[in-house]
């Protein structure tokens, strides 16, 4: 079995690449289950994503992964991804943006809001296990890819390349294929080869 938790805030793509994510474990005949919490996502809210996938031939009962259960966890924004660390289990891995978005109280707080402060926290909490924190130059690379509206494809192919699930970058580009509108499909298949470079 193995869990995936996608987060970041509204409009970045998170459930789309659960959708992605899904949709590939699908077509390697795993049975998968998906949920999404997903509160005030269209004022920049908190957006969470599972996906379960049954890897090893098991059936899959319950969308949502409980605390200390997530293999890996994909966070679109890092203080989100601090946000879900709980639920990250002993030996799992943080595939994070370094990228931060500035939430609506954070504007009106005297305290500035900084992303890098909060990476600085992420590499303290895996100070024991730095391989368990994969940091991801979020600008360069979408950059190189020519839009930020595909952060959430550049993540998700960061995170299969960490070889923390036994999918391949082909199988993204196929579930990209099915999943992603198809004026959009290019796109996101230059961003998948943006990010891999």
């Amino acid at each position: 079995m193995l869990n995936v938790m996608l987060t970041g805030v509204g409009g970045q793509g998170t459930v789309l690449a659960a959708k992605v994510l899904a949709q590939a474990a699908q077509e390697k005949g795993w049975h998968v289950r998906t949920a999404e919490t997903i509160g005030m996502a269209q004022r920049g809210g908190s957006v969470v994503s599972h996906v379960r996938m049954g890897n090893d031939g098991e059936e899959v009962y319950s969308p949502l992964i409980a605390k200390g259960e997530a293999d890996l966890i994909i966070s679109f924004e890092p203080a989100e991804g601090a946000r879900v660390l709980p639920c990250l289990s002993s030996n799992g891995t943080l595939v994070t943006a370094t990228t931060a978005i500035q939430p609506v109280t954070a504007a009106l707080s005297a305290d500035p809001y900084r992303g890098a402060r909060i990476i600085e926290q992420l590499v303290g909490a895996f100070d024991g296990a730095p391989d368990r924190l994969v940091v991801v130059p979020d600008n360069a690379l979408l950059k190189r890819a020519g839009s930020r509206k595909v952060l959430n494809t550049v993540l998700l192919a960061c995170a299969v390349a960490t070889g923390r699930l036994p999918l391949s970058v082909d199988d993204v580009r196929e579930a990209v294929r099915v999943c992603v509108k198809p004026q959009f499909v290019d796109m996101n298949l230059n961003a998948i080869d943006a990010a891999i470079l």
